[in-house]
Formats: C-alpha cells, structure tokens, sequence
C-alpha cells in the first residue's frame, strides 16, 4: 500500500500540495489498514489525512539542506530502472 509515498524534499520544482496529500493519504491507509474506509470510520479517516497534510507540508517547509535540488525527471528514471532490474 505505500509504495507510493515518495520523496518529497528538495526538489525542483517544489512538492505540490496534490503530491503531498496523495503521501498522507496511503500513509493514512497503512496505519489504518484500509484501502477504503466503512462510513463508520471515513470521518476519522479524512481528519487523520488532513492532519498528516498538514504536518507533512510543515515539515518539507522546515526542512533545510546545502544539496542543490534534486531534478524530478531524472528521479523517475532511475525509479524505473530500479523496478525494470526487480521484477525483470
């Protein structure tokens, strides 16, 4: 289920906050062991991303580094070659 948080910090250009809520929602789904909540649960379900977003976006704020930027396109190559030589 989370596979699909990636690194956010430090790159060009910055996080959206599209990418930072789609980190905090299978974050979310990996504690909480749902894909999906039941409606019982979904009210707790959405607070709890909205409240990781949050948190997350203040912490990729707070964050500093003297590494230039990391360049998004290059990234996702070198994440398909790491998959094409795993599952080869």
């Amino acid at each position: 289920m989370c596979r699909n948080i990636k690194t956010l910090f430090n790159f060009e250009p910055p996080a959206t906050e599209d990418e930072i809520e789609a980190s905090a929602l299978q974050f979310v789904r990996k504690l909480s062991g749902f894909a999906k909540p039941s409606k019982v649960n979904e009210a707790a379900f959405h607070v709890a991303v909205d409240e990781v977003t949050a948190v997350a976006r203040r912490l990729i704020d707070a964050l500093e580094t003297a590494a230039p930027p990391r360049n998004r396109e290059e990234e996702e190559i070198r994440r398909r070659a790491r998959a094409a030589e795993r599952f080869a």
